[in-house]
């Protein structure tokens, strides 16, 4: 928070109006001299009558009227013998009701407070409490006292209220000796401290730049962090060395903190193929665990044993007067068949068509069967393309708001499974490793997994390879579908994509196809052309608007042709200020009704209204909308999901960018009537086949490259995939053997 906006309250609390015991969340009134005043925050254990100083702001919610935010609560024990009373009548300690709150205050008076902490023997005293009555009160007084410890031990390091909550939640009162003893605990997943602060509170705990501790939490560092770069593992020796690096050590100092962590199992080592890897349990337990559902699902259809399905194929080629190509109808035969099959192929070969054949004769065998996707706009898709509803997986396995150990749970699991007979996952090429243990968790024994997706495209954003080291495990039967039908061999979109896939240059010079490119030398030129592609030329010339139909992809985020400085121009021309549109500034931008916006992470508690009326929670990375509604005074903001408008408030816009451009990796899952991708420059690390053949193959019925030949030739040469340290299909190969 802005220290220099912000406002400090002093007051006592007179009533607690809603408590979440998960995360924290508190509604009170407190009570600043004559006013009574809404207060919202995340605090722990207050109770009315505690006099508390709070730091925040008003703001004024969209239904409740004007509140004041709590960004810092400071709690003070109630020092007078009327505060004390109201503090113990309201239930503040179990076992303490009204009358007995009157009895103890009457005894002690100022002194009650102190007395329960430090002589709570002396409860005894008070008419009807016994020596073991007094022993509870005074274990339960020092529980509640505990999390008012750990909240003012932790605010001494600028620790915030949210982190203080999940503490609490995890080590209790004994909170702040653990973290004395090691303070890169805070870095666990569920507590979310950067390494850099942990490292700040360690050096004024005295703790040296040598110690176990740091070498120890470093190195776990390094493990979860490069789970956001994808990996599951990693090398014993590139581990070592960067995490070396990072702690400004010498290798050999790895050594006994190493020894430390595989003893205390914080770390697990497995030897594949000659390699040492080290994983971090969670990661370790999903790909093994992937690796050993899979196989018990293999050996239960062995391929002597599959039927022969040629007559309901064909009966089903004459129902829809269409003739399925070999691969296709071995594709269909393995889903019927096969208990696990991987369905591939690149754009117009065919995966819908066989996908719905799939689906058709699988419910014609009396089978239930469940669709789903990564995304929201993916799951769309398919339900489009196959006439069924499809879910996102987070939505087909029921997420169970709220975490566990810094991960998302779900209700379906192995005790509660999926009612489906078989499941069908399309882009499985964005599927973690983590989402997929999960949904494997939720597969009853004996339903079907058919996967289906494109190995060329880009792989998750999560840690993990899944579609990739599952092909590459030569294990899971895989159906490559390679013909490209004559309808689809018209479209340069669809040619080029494969030209790219095979290392090939697309043909740069067709002018009168779906695939255009346009030379330009310079990054100004390039940023130049597709502002003017999008905000003139295509809706001239094809009717499209701007910003339902036309999506701008970039390869990266940074620089004169990045998403931010796209943005930021076609904002301008798109949306500009003219008055009449209500906007709200947001760092270093701004948001406008009517703009086009991203969500940029899943929120499970974001209330929507579908237009005829439904309403239902929950917004997913990627999803695309636009702004029809900035209400200033009730600081709130709506945004249209196609069928659907869902509301935030101020608080909540980090949660939401600009999306007249976006990277390649947000545009996974979805497709675009138009797609202008500027391509311009060197990047070595972002200019690669796979990211270029991810967004060509966004595009449905045009696409416009704009930049440098030499650029679009690097991209398509550059066959460098993404290396991810991962063991998933290894694990399967040893499973099976």
């Amino acid at each position: 928070m802005d220290r220099q906006q912000a406002e400090v309250l002093e007051g006592t609390v007179e009533d607690i109006v809603f408590h979440n015991e998960d995360t924290g969340f508190t509604v009170m009134e407190v009570a600043a001299g004559e006013a009574l005043i809404t207060v919202v925050g995340e605090a722990m254990g207050i109770q009315p009558g505690e006099e508390l100083r709070l730091t925040g702001r008003y703001v004024s919610h969209p239904t409740y009227g004007t509140q004041f935010k709590a960004a810092v609560i400071e709690r003070t024990i109630p020092a007078t013998s009327g505060a004390i009373l109201k503090y113990l009548s309201g239930g503040a300690v179990r076992g303490i009701g009204p009358a007995l709150a009157r009895r103890i205050v009457d005894a002690f008076g100022d002194d009650t407070l102190t007395i329960m902490e430090k002589e709570p023997q002396r409860l005894a005293e008070v008419r009807g409490i016994t020596p073991k009555k007094a022993a509870e009160i005074a274990e339960e007084y020092a529980r509640i006292f505990g999390i008012r410890a750990v909240m003012l031990f932790l605010s001494r390091y600028g620790i915030d209220a949210a982190v203080s909550i999940r503490v609490w939640k995890k080590w209790g009162a004994y909170a702040p000796g653990e973290i004395e003893k090691d303070p890169y605990i805070l870095c666990a997943r569920d507590i979310g401290v950067p390494f850099e602060k942990a490292d700040e509170i360690a050096r004024q705990l005295g703790f040296a730049l040598d110690s176990p501790e740091r070498l120890c939490g470093g190195i776990l560092y390094v493990l979860r962090h490069n789970t956001g770069n994808g990996h599951c593992c990693l090398p014993y020796e590139k581990l070592v060395k960067v995490s070396a690096r990072m702690l400004e050590a010498e290798p050999e100092q790895m050594d006994d903190p190493l020894t430390m962590l595989a003893e205390r199992e914080d770390i697990i080592s497995d030897t594949v193929d000659g390699t040492v890897f080290i994983y971090l349990p969670e990661m370790y337990e999903a790909e093994t665990y992937c690796a050993g559902r899979l196989m018990t699902a293999l050996a239960s259809s062995p391929p002597e044993a599959v039927r022969d399905y040629s007559r309901e194929i064909d009966a089903l080629e004459k129902k829809l007067g269409i003739r399925y190509a070999s691969l296709q109808r071995k594709a269909i035969q393995a889903a019927l068949g096969q208990s696990v099959v991987i369905l591939t192929g690149g754009p117009g070969t065919g995966k819908t068509t066989a996908l719905c054949g799939m689906i058709d004769l699988l419910e014609q065998e009396g089978l239930k069967v469940g669709l789903a996707a990564p995304t929201g706009r993916a799951a769309k898709r398919m339900t489009e393309l196959t006439g069924r509803d499809a879910k996102t997986i987070h939505r087909l396995l029921e997420v169970d708001f709220g975490e566990e150990n810094g991960r998302v749970k779900f209700r379906r699991n192995s005790r509660n499974p999926l009612p489906y007979d078989a499941v069908i996952v399309d882009e499985m090429s964005m599927v973690d490793i983590e989402i997929f243990a999960s949904l494997m968790q939720a597969l009853r024994l004996g339903s079907k997994l058919i996967m289906v997706g494109d190995p060329d495209q880009l792989p998750s954003v999560g840690p993990g390879n899944v579609l990739r080291d599952l092909i590459d495990s030569d294990v899971i039967p895989v159906i490559h579908l390679t013909e490209v039908f004559r309808q689809a061999a018209e479209s340069l979109i669809v040619t080029s994509a494969h030209a790219i896939v095979a290392g090939e240059m697309p043909d740069l010079t067709v002018r009168d196809n779906d695939f255009f490119f346009l030379q330009k030398s310079s990054s100004e030129a390039v940023l130049q052309t597709v502002v003017d592609l999008c905000a003139r030329r295509l809706p001239a010339s094809y009717g499209y608007s701007p910003v339902r139909d036309i999506q701008v992809i970039s390869p990266t985020r940074l620089g004169a042709c990045g998403t931010a400085e796209l943005c930021r121009k076609l904002q301008e021309v798109l949306n500009p200020q003219d008055g009449r549109k209500t906007e709200q500034k947001f760092g270093p931008g701004v948001f406008r009704e009517g703009d086009k916006v991203m969500q940029i992470r899943n929120n499970y508690d974001i209330v929507y209204t579908r237009d005829d009326g439904e309403q239902g929670v929950g917004v997913y990375n990627g999803d695309i909308g636009t702004i029809e509604m900035i209400d200033r005074p009730s600081r709130s903001l709506h945004v249209r999901y196609d069928d659907r408008v869902a509301e935030y408030t101020f608080d909540m816009l980090d949660q939401l960018e600009l999306a007249y451009a976006v990277t390649v990796h947000k545009s996974q899952g979805s497709e675009f009537d138009a797609v202008v991708m500027p391509v311009s420059g060197s990047r070595s690390k972002l200019f690669y086949r796979n990211l270029l053949y991810t967004a060509v193959t966004r595009a449905k019925k045009l696409l416009i490259l704009v930049g440098q030949a030499s650029a679009v030739a690097e991209m398509v040469h550059n066959d460098r995939k993404t290396l991810r340290y991962t063991n998933l299909g290894k694990f399967l190969r040893e499973a099976v053997l």
